[in-house]
């Protein structure tokens, strides 16, 4: 093994024990006692199914990364990535077309040894806590689409990354910077329009009290949209949700149908508040900044590193390849993404408090807002007492007491008692 290897290697076992020790803390910290701020709405039936639901997916996590783990391991050192590198070089298709077949492999391998724990995750983990919607034809369809679009969008992509690096010289990176910088841009506009259809109906909100409270809220904060809209995420699940998509002119506030089953207007309005509060506090444009320079420099490195003999030799392959140096400084990135995902996971709970404020601000509903977070929570069986490990490498948004604490403390009621 050399420097690489041994780097890589090093990496992949840190991230693994990084991740076995956040879940056991996590677990280790459940509290068999409802916390009390939640107690009016959390009965100590719905609080033990959430402490349930959260063993279960900690310990199928922590069985779907061992195998994921040891089949990664096994074809390393079994010479896998090597042989797979002399099967597609013995076709004779190009460097494109064979870039192209090898990570298309290891992609299609990957999607068809992760299908057995979807299965398991969806038709036994959500239907045992009542939250499974989905049918084996949605469940179908969903992967067959993603595969077309994978096909018919990341195929050409890949394309073109393969042969700006391999035909343009030390420039390569930047044109692969622009145009995949490019694309995410285009697919912020798009999305909401062609492709998220594509999987769900979204249709504006019918409730016309409940959609002109919206849109009066909306002008009254000067947030220009043109309707707000309802996802039928029932087909799935049972769980909700709310979200905003798109930029300029496509851009859309989506509530789960499951949401506005369970919440009332006014509760409603606050969440919409709480998404409109991300784009108002420019949250939208500081992530994409971010992510723009993060892929810079990203294929920068990337750009440096598949001139290195040493990293292909570190999985057997004796020929640089511009797609094999994919696959391999991916892997190599490992220790990167896991340090840069601490501060982006920060920045990402910031920015939810910040959202959380301008709708406490905004509406003048702290009462409203809380229920509504509660209301979710156990809706959604989430876990009241995650570790405080846990929450800073794997949470984009705050725990729930800490959102809820936050909101009361902005409350005039609160105050006044606090000055009491």
């Amino acid at each position: 093994m050399n420097v690489y290897a041994v780097i890589i290697l090093g990496a992949l076992l840190f991230q693994y024990g990084l991740d076995l020790v956040a879940q056991l803390l996590n677990l280790h910290a459940l509290d068999e006692e409802v916390p009390a701020s939640f107690e009016e709405v959390y009965d100590d039936e719905a609080y033990r199914r959430s402490q349930s639901y959260t063993r279960a997916n900690t310990r199928f996590d922590l069985i779907a990364s061992t195998f994921d783990l040891g089949i990664l391991l096994v074809f390393w050192f079994a010479g896998g990535f090597a042989w797979l590198d002399g099967v597609v070089r013995g076709w004779n298709l190009g460097p494109i077309w064979t870039g192209l077949i090898y990570i298309g492999v290891l992609g299609g391998a990957k999607a068809v040894w992760s299908l057995p724990f979807q299965l398991y995750s969806t038709f036994v983990i959500e239907e045992r806590f009542g939250f499974n919607q989905t049918s084996a034809r949605t469940f179908i369809l969903d992967r067959l689409k993603g595969l077309g679009l994978s096909l018919l969008l990341g195929g050409p992509l890949l394309a073109a990354l393969l042969w700006f690096f391999g035909a343009t010289g030390p420039y390569g990176w930047i044109y692969a910077w622009i145009t995949v910088t490019a694309v995410v841009l285009l697919l912020q506009f798009a999305a909401p329009r062609y492709l998220m259809p594509l999987f769900n109906t979204f249709d504006p909100v019918r409730d016309d009290d409940l959609r002109e409270r919206i849109l009066s809220y909306a002008r009254s904060v000067d947030f220009s949209v043109d309707d707000v809209f309802v996802m039928d995420g029932s087909r799935r699940s049972s769980k909700s949700n709310a979200f905003f998509a798109g930029l300029g002119a496509n851009r859309r506030i989506v509530l789960f149908d499951t949401l506005m089953e369970k919440l009332s207007s006014t509760e409603l309005l606050t969440v919409v508040a709480h998404e409109v509060g991300h784009y108002k506090r420019h949250h939208i444009p500081q992530r994409m900044g971010i992510s723009v320079v993060h892929t810079g420099v990203l294929f920068l490195l990337l750009s440096i590193f598949l001139q290195v003999e040493g990293l292909y030799a570190a999985f057997y392959v004796d020929q640089i390849g511009i797609y094999t140096g994919l696959v391999f400084f991916g892997l190599l990135y490992t220790p990167v993404e896991l340090l840069l995902a601490l501060p982006m996971q920060a920045l990402s709970r910031r920015h939810e408090f910040e959202a959380d404020t301008f709708a406490v601000k905004t509406t003048g509903k702290p009462e409203a807002f809380t229920q509504a977070l509660k209301k979710l929570a156990k809706q959604n069986l989430s876990n009241l007492t995650p570790h405080p490990f846990y929450v800073r490498v794997y949470y984009s948004h705050p725990p729930l007491h800490e959102r809820v604490a936050s909101i009361e403390a902005q409350s005039p009621t609160t105050t006044a008692a606090a000055r009491r």
